[in-house]
């Protein structure tokens, strides 16, 4: 579609924030730091953990600043954006370390500002800010819908409702599109019944049977203070492509409601957060798709290529800075790894690398750099050998959550168990080729994965201290995404 006049209207907008933005980075050197993820990926437990362990003093040896004592401190300042909510850090820590729960996951954008100490290389003391954006990243899949018309849309969400797992999930809402008539008159009622049936259809589909990641518009299944209104109440339609619709009409009001949504939701977000981001790390809960089934592991590759074409990537300069921000840095993590035993970690950052593949070769050659990593930001268990037969098995020990089963076993989140999680193909291909059995087409007794959830490990305390949070590669994250930085 060619650029309205609101897109150049946005574009100037843009510019004159990354004019202001980079005069205040000029004297307080910053960088903005997008954490994104689909559903569960772990966002709220990776920011707390990378906060936590630079200001409590965690256990870094690959973060080369912090390894060789350049970092003075780091520290926690009040955040800039009066709008945004602030991160619950304290909340956060106290979930992960007291109560051994996992922090309810992102459902809205916050912030933090986290202020680093440090020295340069050459002596010099400096001070780097960055400020932490974290964001669901089932808003990044809306991006695209910025530069689609209603009627594209409806035809790309109608297409893919009734393709694999998805078509059977969403034949209530089938069922209803095939009594409503697109160029009959406006109808509230219909409207409303399309949506939430259309809601209901995204819900299912991201079930841990299904896993399913391709799921805009995002705001549907985290509507906050937006629910019930119009610009939520829309579904697509059978429509034509190049159609236009009668004034008055249902197609009509579903449309108007379609670009109220990217008006209300899709731009001030895109405007307000994303494009001012400097560098971005993409966090991938790969093994549910492990679990879903072959299904589940392509739509991951899809929506994680659809992610990646939303950022503005390229080598950052100064004319970039003063008018167009790219965000020159990628990071792609596939979470809880403590989930495998090592000798699987390479393997899963293999089908990572896999999945992104041709989006990262596309961002390359912009100039961003992109890389892959299979880390847990909080490691819930611990490695040993286990005897079965005259078999070792390299297992996993930990706590399963309350209400976790296996092989008819149901835990009750207070007794360690040892399981053996697996091995990963050594070919990634041998996944994405669909060489495996989930939960979408399965019962769990006779799936080829079946990841379990732990609890946070129990930590020991030295006096009225907080313990060190134990993790997987969190470390080289950090130095892929800020070391460069701190140089």
């Amino acid at each position: 579609m060619p650029p309205s006049f609101s897109d150049i209207v946005e574009e100037a907008r843009l510019s004159a924030r990354a004019l202001l933005d980079y005069g205040d980075s000029f004297f307080n050197p910053t960088v903005r730091l997008g954490v994104t993820g689909l559903s569960r990926a772990g966002k709220t437990v990776f920011i707390t953990a990378l906060i936590h362990g630079l200001t409590r003093g965690g256990r870094f040896p690959v973060f080369e600043p912090y390894a060789t004592g350049r970092i003075a401190r780091a520290r926690l300042e009040p955040q800039p954006d009066d709008a945004v909510p602030r991160f619950d850090y304290e909340n956060h820590v106290r979930t992960l370390i007291e109560e051994r729960r996992w922090p309810n996951s992102t459902v809205d954008i916050s912030e933090l500002r986290l202020v680093i100490d440090y020295q340069r290389q050459n002596g010099a003391d400096r001070t780097l800010t960055i400020d932490i954006v974290d964001y669901p990243g089932e808003w990044l899949l809306d991006l695209p819908l910025l530069s689609k018309s209603y009627e594209q849309w409806s035809a790309e969400s109608l297409a893919l409702s009734r393709e694999g797992p998805r078509a059977r999930l969403a034949a209530p809402w089938h069922a209803y599109l095939k009594t409503l008539d697109p160029e009959g008159r406006e109808n509230e009622q219909a409207a409303l019944a399309a949506a939430r049936l259309f809601t209901d259809y995204l819900r299912a589909c991201r079930d841990e049977r299904f896993a399913m990641s391709l799921l805009p518009p995002g705001r549907f299944l985290m509507p906050g203070n937006l629910a019930g209104s119009p610009a939520l109440t829309f579904a697509p339609l059978e429509v034509a492509v190049d159609g236009s619709a009668p004034d008055g009409s249902l197609w009509a009001m579903m449309r108007r409601r379609y670009e109220a949504y990217k008006d209300v939701v899709v731009r001030p977000f895109f405007r307000d957060h994303f494009a001012r981001l400097d560098r971005q790390i993409v966090l991938v809960d790969a093994l549910a798709a492990f679990n879903a089934g072959p299904e589940a592991l392509h739509d991951l590759e899809a929506a994680l290529s659809g992610i990646l074409d939303c950022f503005r990537i390229g080598r950052s300069t100064i004319l970039s800075s003063l008018f167009r921000p790219r965000i020159d840095r990628i990071l792609f993590a596939a979470t809880k790894a403590d989930h495998l035993h090592r000798q699987s970690h390479d393997r899963l950052e293999a089908v990572l690398r896999r999945a992104v593949a041709k989006a990262a070769d596309r961002a390359e050659y912009a100039g961003a750099a992109i890389d892959v990593v299979a880390l847990a930001a909080v490691r819930a268990t611990r490695e040993a050998m286990v005897a079965r037969g005259r078999e070792k098995l390299p297992s996993i020990l930990g706590t399963p959550a309350p209400g976790e089963s296996a092989n008819g076993e149901a835990f009750d989140g207070e007794t360690e168990v040892a399981t053996f999680p697996g091995d990963l193909p050594a070919d990634p291909e041998e996944l994405f080729n669909g060489g495996f059995r989930g939960l979408s087409s399965t019962p769990s007794e006779t799936a080829d994965f079946r990841f379990l959830r732990f609890r946070p490990p129990l930590l020991e305390r030295a006096a009225n201290e907080e313990p060190a949070l134990p993790h997987i590669r969190l470390d080289r994250a950090l130095q892929f995404l800020i070391g460069d930085r701190l140089q």
